[in-house]
C-alpha cells in the first residue's frame, strides 16, 4: 500500500470516528429535509435587497479556516459559492463545536443573516447549522484540480464536486437538447419514442449489441438507430417527427466514439436532403447562439463560424480538391483500385469504386474540413437507405456535415421505393454472409411498410454528443457523457 493510500485510509478512519461522535451526541449525520429559500448566486446577485435579512441555504463545505472562537467556511451549491462566518458567542458552544469538527465535503443546512465583511466579501453570519450529510471520503487535496482523467470519468460524482467547469459542460448539454427541441417544436415537429430493443437491427451500418428476452425466447438487438421506425411513422401519416434517442453500437471506444450515445433524428414528409440542409444549418446555428451567445466558437485555436449558409461541396469535388483524384473520370472498379493504389492505400481485390470513393474521402479529405461544411453526393454502395440521384443513379441525394474534422450529421432524401430498397437490403445480406457484421439485415416489415406508400421525405441524424463537444470545446466524447463506458477496473 502506498503512503498516499495509507494517508487516505487514516483520514477515512478519522471521519468515521466523527460520525460516531455525532450519533453519540444525538445528532443525525444524514439529516432530513431542509427548506432552502435562496442560493449562493442569488445572494451575490441580490445583496442590496438581502443585506441584514435572514436566509436559509444548503450546500457542501469546500474550505474552512478557524481563528479561536470564530471562523469561516466556503459553501458550494449548484449556483456557486458563498462565505460563511461562524462565531461561538452567537452559535453557542455545542453548535460551534459542530463547526470545529466539520470536514471538507460535509453537507450542511445554514440559517443566518446576509452581510458584507470588512474586506468587502458578501457572506452569511451563521445563526444555526444542521447536518444534512456527513462526508466519509476526503475530497482531492486540491479540490479545484482533480486531474486524473480516468478517475474523473469513473467517479463523475467527485469530478462534479471539485471541478465546477464540468458542471457547466453538462448544464450546457441540457440546454443544447432543450433548444433543439424548441426549434423543432416551434416548426410543427412531433417528438415521438420508438423501440430501443428491436427484433432486427437497422437504420445504420454498425455492429449491434444482442440481448435475449426470456418470456418470448427470442434475441433482441439494442437499437443502432431509430431510423426505420421513424420512417414507418411517416408512412402512417405523422408528417414531421423527431426523436432524441439513446443508441448503441458494439464498436471501439475513442475520443469520438462511445458504445452508448445520443442522437437526434428528424424526418419530414414531402421534403428532400436540400430541405434538411437548411434545417440543419439553421437549427444548429440557432442553438449555438442561444447557448453560447455567439455563432462563433473558439475551438483549439480555430474560430469556427456557425453562421449560415455553410460551405457545400460534393464528395467527388472534395476528393479531387484535397486528394488530386478525379473519380468522375474513373468508370470501372479496376480504374478506381489503381487510383487508390497510387495514393499508397491498401486496396482489397474486390473493392468497388463506390467504397473506394468513401475510403479515399475518409483518408484524405475529412482532416481538411474545419469550418461547417456539407459534403453531398455519396455512392449508393455506402448509402443503402438513401434515394438515388436522378442525374447520376450511382450516387445518392445524401449529405454529411463536417466541423473540425468530425462528422456531426448525416442526412438524405429517403429511399421510398420498396423494390429498390429490398434489392439494396439483399446486397447488405450478402455482405453479412461474407462476414461483414456491420451490414444491414433484411427487414421485411419495413419493406411491407414502404409498399403501403411512403411520401418523398427528408431525414436527418445529428450526433448530440459531438455537437456538445463543439459547443463546450471538449476534446473527448467522454467529457460530455456523464457516465462514459469504461473497462472494468481490476
Amino acid at each position: 500500500m502506498s503512503e498516499q493510500e495509507q494517508n487516505i485510509n487514516e483520514l477515512i478512519k478519522i471521519r468515521r470516528e466523527k460520525l460516531e461522535e455525532l450519533r453519540t451526541a444525538g445528532i443525525d449525520p444524514f439529516g432530513q429535509r431542509f427548506d432552502r429559500d435562496t442560493t449562493a448566486q442569488a445572494i451575490q446577485d441580490n445583496f442590496n435587497g438581502l443585506e441584514g435579512h435572514t436566509v436559509k441555504i444548503a450546500g457542501r463545505i469546500m474550505a474552512k479556516r478557524r481563528h479561536g472562537k470564530a471562523g469561516f467556511a466556503n459553501l458550494q451549491d449548484l449556483s456557486g459559492n458563498i462565505q460563511l462566518y461562524f462565531r461561538q458567542d452567537d452559535l453557542g458552544e455545542q453548535k460551534y463545536d459542530l463547526f470545529r469538527k466539520l470536514d471538507i465535503g460535509d453537507i450542511l443546512g445554514i440559517t443566518g443573516e446576509v452581510f458584507r465583511t470588512q474586506k468587502g466579501e458578501i457572506s452569511i453570519h451563521v445563526r444555526d447549522l444542521v447536518y444534512l450529510s456527513k462526508s466519509l471520503h476526503p475530497l482531492p487535496e486540491k479540490w479545484h484540480g482533480l486531474k486524473d482523467v480516468e478517475l474523473r470519468y469513473r467517479q463523475r460524482y467527485v469530478d462534479l464536486i471539485v471541478n465546477p467547469e464540468v458542471k457547466e459542460v453538462f448544464i450546457k448539454r441540457s440546454r443544447v437538447i432543450k433548444e433543439m427541441r424548441n426549434y423543432l417544436d416551434e416548426r410543427g415537429f412531433l417528438e415521438v419514442e420508438t423501440p430501443m430493443m428491436q427484433p432486427i437491427a437497422g437504420g445504420a451500418v454498425a455492429r449491434p449489441f444482442i440481448t435475449h428476452h426470456n418470456a418470448l425466447d427470442m434475441d433482441l438487438y439494442l437499437r443502432i438507430a431509430p431510423e426505420l421506425y421513424l420512417k414507418r411513422l411517416i408512412v402512417g401519416g405523422l408528417e414531421k417527427v423527431y426523436e432524441v434517442n439513446r443508441s448503441f453500437r458494439n464498436e471501439g471506444i475513442s475520443t469520438r466514439h462511445n458504445p452508448e450515445f445520443t442522437m437526434m433524428e428528424v424526418y419530414q414528409a414531402y421534403a428532400d436532403y436540400e430541405v434538411m440542409m437548411e434545417l440543419t444549418e439553421n437549427m444548429i446555428a440557432t442553438v449555438v447562439e442561444r447557448v453560447n451567445g455567439s455563432m462563433v466558437v473558439e475551438i483549439e485555436g480555430q474560430s469556427i463560424d456557425f453562421t449560415p449558409p455553410w460551405q457545400r461541396i460534393s464528395m467527388l469535388e472534395a476528393i479531387e480538391k484535397y486528394a488530386g483524384v478525379n473519380f468522375a473520370a474513373l468508370k470501372t472498379d479496376e480504374e478506381a483500385r489503381a487510383a487508390a493504389c497510387r495514393l499508397n492505400m491498401e486496396v482489397d481485390d474486390g473493392a468497388t469504386r463506390g467504397n473506394l470513393i468513401n475510403e479515399v474521402f475518409e483518408e484524405f479529405v475529412e482532416q481538411k474540413l474545419i469550418q461547417p461544411t456539407f459534403v453531398y453526393g455519396h455512392p449508393v454502395e455506402i448509402s443503402p437507405l438513401a434515394k438515388r440521384n436522378t442525374a447520376n443513379p450511382q450516387f445518392t441525394d445524401r449529405f454529411e456535415v463536417f466541423i473540425m474534422q468530425r462528422e456531426l450529421a448525416n442526412a438524405f432524401s429517403e429511399l421510398n421505393d420498396p423494390i429498390d430498397q429490398k434489392e439494396r437490403f439483399q446486397k447488405q445480406v450478402e455482405k453479412r454472409a461474407q462476414g461483414d457484421g456491420e451490414a444491414h439485415m433484411m427487414d421485411e416489415d419495413y419493406i411491407n411498410a414502404l409498399e403501403y406508400g411512403m411520401p418523398p421525405a427528408g431525414g436527418l441524424g445529428i450526433g448530440i454528443d459531438r455537437l456538445v463537444m463543439l459547443i463546450t470545446t471538449s476534446p473527448s466524447i467522454r467529457d460530455v457523457i456523464l457516465f462514459p463506458t469504461l473497462r472494468i477496473k481490476e
